[in-house]
């Protein structure tokens, strides 16, 4: 019996860089190949919608599963699923690199995206070794608020000036407490 080629693909970048809208671009064509697939988010974001589905900064939407913890993913596996797909991804455990590896390893397409640095210019949660494992890496960037050019992170804004290196990590927002930014203009004041 032949193995079905399974494979990790990562969807990363700063916000604002369009990673959902791709996730939702793959989730089109597989539609139209007529694949079985599903579609994850973790419960904790909930910028644009309470309800199951990701969703894009220009609104674009797809229904998803709302889960917890990445090991929920795999009780809703089945043989009949020819895809999975991960939104924001750097909210989960680091239980999901090895999720993702066993799904690939059963011969499922897996498509992650999420954020690769969190807003003090580190890998975030587990998408620095899921980028280390990944097949097919597709690194998007936004445009600098400050210059224009290419922007490669994400800028945390608190009461209008970029938020300390000791702030807490998580904070979940949109662009009233974000913005992209290039390496130049990117900034993590500490105390």
């Amino acid at each position: 019996m032949d193995k079905k080629a399974g494979s990790i693909e990562i969807v990363c970048g700063p916000m604002f860089a369009g990673k959902t809208e791709e996730l939702i671009r793959r989730i089109r064509r597989l539609d139209y190949a007529k694949k079985k697939y599903l579609v994850f988010k973790p419960s904790i974001d909930k910028r644009y919608s309470n309800e199951s589905e990701i969703v894009s900064h220009n609104l674009r939407t797809c229904q998803a599963i709302l889960i917890d913890s990445s090991s929920e993913i795999e009780k809703y596996i089945t043989s009949s699923i020819n895809a999975v797909i991960i939104d924001e991804a750097q909210f989960f455990d680091d239980g999901l690199i090895k999720v993702v590896d066993n799904l690939a390893d059963l011969g499922i397409r897996v498509i992650v995206g999420g954020l690769d640095r969190n807003f003090r210019g580190q890998p975030f949660g587990p998408m620095g070794n899921l980028l280390a494992i990944a097949e097919n890496v597709t690194k998007l960037t936004a445009i600098c608020v400050v210059c224009g050019e290419p922007a490669t992170r994400t800028q945390r804004i608190i009461n209008g000036k970029p938020a300390l290196e000791n702030d807490p990590l998580i904070l979940v927002a949109a662009k009233e407490s974000y913005e992209p930014r290039c390496r130049c203009h990117h900034e993590v004041p500490s105390k």
